[in-house]
């Protein structure tokens, strides 16, 4: 019976984040997910630099290879993070999670550091299979705390193992499970588990048999829960059959076109690589599948474009509101340059007049207001026309009407002359009104 992996993956930058610092793989042979930390260059750069290291091993291995070849393989990237971060100093701090399972036949070898997680789905049970490398995982092996109160404990963040610029030993976890097809697979950053059950985890997992709806729906559910973070999924299905190999899934700060793979990253993309510096860059790896060795070109490539691509790339994510002819519109891109590059253009104009702002609107257009997205800008715009000025009131002068003299006795004026309609039909008070004549006939005496 052959044993192969039928893959998923989608990452998504959140609802709070400016960038995604997730990255993930996945082919017929391995799957990988790296949730990247220290700032907004330092975390992408960690995890992308991990993921390219372990896509240039995806290839066929002797079982008892897999194990050595995952570890050493993540040995050499902690050496590359050691470099890029001596060499450029605002890389100071970065490291990253990761999670890679390797498939030789029916065995699976896999490695873990950090506090991202692989769940097993088995017979409709989802288990937990990796161990949190956290400070509050640590407190609840010792029973300091419960695992209740580790969900909401304020440190629940503190990683103490990751892969990163310090010159200690990686310590990794490593094991070698068997591959028993019916077995569905996921990888996923904090992202996804910090906001959505167990519970409702594993009826997604069980209730979409399609991997890429479930993988999006996974992804779906923790943008409902707020997404405060980057938040990645990796699926794979244990199948006994021969999935043809294909080219592997990259998501992620990993991914080159940042937006076909990958939902919603504003990530730099063009980090990944197998590079020492002051020395060109090499592929050690002789047994290689062509989709590997792609993968590994593509990589070199997104490095040699650099960090002007990369910025425009980003930029190009964003938008702004200012006024333009003197109308309220939109612009895609930030309101810089980078050298002689402009990176920013007008995306669309709408009818409203400046001039018919309020004066706190007017003076809060004066500066762009920047949005992550176009769909935020526009929601700027509809503020802004919320806030158009009164109209003046118009005022319509009427000439003054001449007094007219009533007199104080005798019998008012009357006709079309008299100054109340109808008043020559009352009489005033000093008019003497006689009394009506008895109709009846006088009676004798």
């Amino acid at each position: 019976m052959s044993i192969s992996f039928r893959c998923a993956a989608v990452s998504d930058v959140g609802l709070i984040r400016k960038s995604n610092q997730d990255a993930g793989y996945a082919s017929t042979n391995l799957i990988v997910l790296a949730d990247g930390m220290g700032g907004a260059a330092g975390g992408d750069v960690a995890s992308s630099v991990v993921v390219a290291h372990l896509a240039q091993v995806d290839d066929s291995h002797p079982a008892e290879d897999i194990l050595p070849v995952l570890t050493n393989t993540l040995e050499d990237a902690h050496a590359e993070l050691i470099a890029r971060s001596a060499e450029t100093t605002s890389l100071a701090g970065l490291g990253t999670t990761c999670i890679a399972i390797m498939r030789a036949g029916n065995k699976l070898g896999m490695v873990h550091i950090g506090d991202s997680r692989a769940y097993l789905l088995r017979e409709g049970t989802l288990t937990q299979v990796t161990h949190d490398h956290t400070l509050v995982q640590y407190l609840v092996d010792r029973g300091e705390i419960t695992p209740e109160e580790a969900e909401n404990h304020p440190k629940r963040n503190v990683i103490m193992r990751n892969i990163g610029d310090t010159p200690e030993p990686l310590e990794i976890d490593r094991s070698i499970r068997e591959a028993i097809a019916g077995d569905r697979w996921l990888l996923c950053s904090d992202g996804l588990f910090g906001v959505v059950s167990k519970e409702r985890i594993t009826k997604t997992l069980t209730d979409y048999r399609d991997l890429d709806a479930c993988a999006n729906r996974l992804v779906d559910l923790a943008l409902a829960a707020g997404a405060p973070d980057n938040v990645t999924v990796v699926l794979a299905d244990v199948v006994d059959d021969d999935v043809p190999p294909g080219p592997p899934l990259i998501v992620g700060s990993a991914a080159v076109d940042a937006h076909r793979p990958t939902r919603g990253t504003t990530s730099a993309a063009g980090k990944l690589s197998r590079w020492t510096p002051g020395e060109s860059v090499e592929v050690a790896q002789e047994r290689r599948s062509p989709w590997a060795r792609i993968a590994a070109t593509i990589a070199v490539l997104a490095i040699a474009v650099g960090s002007v691509f990369g910025a425009y790339a980003w930029s190009q994510t964003q938008y702004y509101v200012t006024q333009a002819g003197g109308k309220v519109a939109i612009f895609q891109g930030v309101p810089q340059k980078l050298g002689p590059l402009t990176l920013s253009h007008l995306h669309e104009k709408s009818d409203l007049e400046v001039a018919s702002l309020t004066t706190v609107a007017q003076a809060r257009i004066a500066e762009p207001i920047t949005r992550g997205s176009l769909a935020e800008a526009r929601t700027v715009v509809a503020d802004l026309a919320a806030q158009v000025r009164e109209p003046d009131p118009i005022i319509v002068e009427h000439p003054t009407p001449e007094p007219s003299v009533f007199p104080t006795t005798g019998t008012p004026p009357s006709g079309k002359d008299a100054t109340t309609p109808g008043s020559s039909d009352f009489p005033t008070d000093s008019t003497t009104i006689p009394l009506p004549t008895d109709p009846r006939p006088e009676e004798s005496q």
